[in-house]
């Protein structure tokens, strides 16, 4: 097991991780809520990466690695990753009025 310093350093190894072995690749969120920790762990049996953080601001991290995972996931290991990382939500327009939609 390793534990992880920079969260951009686990990205990047879990992702070449998950790439070399899809079939036997596990990630896996572990929460404590009595220490207010969150552990991220992938493994693929052989070797072992895990991050841990109290932070509350790396959910956010957390969630745009899982955008990353369900697209290797969903699409194969071989897909362009750059579109999940780079893209950001965009803003709803605000709504007008209170009648209702024509």
């Amino acid at each position: 097991m390793v534990y992880v310093i920079s969260w951009d350093d686990f990205v990047e190894r879990s992702v070449q991780l998950f790439r070399t072995s899809p079939q036997k690749s596990r990630y896996v969120m572990k929460y404590r809520h009595s220490d207010g920790k969150l552990v991220l762990k992938v493994t693929d049996d052989k070797e072992c990466l895990k991050f841990k953080t109290d932070q509350a601001q790396d959910a956010k991290k957390m969630e745009k690695l899982n955008n990353i995972f369900f697209t290797l996931m969903a699409r194969g290991p071989e897909t362009d990753i750059t579109e999940v990382t780079g893209k950001e939500q965009t803003a709803q327009p605000a709504k007008r009025g209170r009648g209702r939609k024509q």
